[in-house]
């Protein structure tokens, strides 16, 4: 068994090696799986739990004002103050397609900061609003495929 080096046949092998090719793929693979995760955790709230909630995917074209425990208001998971909400959230809205903005209120959040929040989603010319929550498990019941 001999190996073929170039010169000795004639002619210049010019092969592709793509060992690297493949280890540089795989580390950016392992980066993207493990920075994925972290980019859609959005604002760390403690949702109430309701039991008839609808089940409805996460998707990036959506807009959600989050209410912390404190009364902090985040829109997309930057924080805003209260007079900059509905200025803000119009201009948002111009380029989504989803015209629907989710609530995502912690459950020790004050009444009074989630009723601003949604006054002034209506003051922007909001006309479906969404309250996001946790699904509450009857005793017994076995949590669903994913975890939740």
């Amino acid at each position: 068994m001999s190996m073929d080096l170039g010169g000795a046949k004639g002619g210049i092998k010019a092969d592709i090696n793509v060992t690297p090719l493949v280890d540089v793929m795989l580390v950016l693979l392992i980066i993207m799986m493990i920075v994925a995760p972290m980019l859609q955790q959005g604002v760390a709230v403690t949702l109430p739990k309701a039991e008839n909630g609808v089940p409805k995917p996460e998707t990036q074209a959506q807009t959600v004002l989050a209410v912390g425990a404190n009364k902090s208001i985040y829109l997309n998971a930057v924080p805003v103050r209260e007079e900059d909400i509905v200025t803000r959230l119009t201009d948002i809205l111009e380029r989504a397609s989803e015209k629907i903005v989710l609530i995502k209120a912690d459950q020790d959040a004050p009444y009074g900061t989630v009723m601003l929040v949604m006054d002034k989603a209506r003051e922007a010319q909001v006309e479906d609003i969404g309250l996001i929550t946790e699904p509450r498990r009857r005793p017994g019941e076995t949590p669903p495929v994913g975890g939740k």
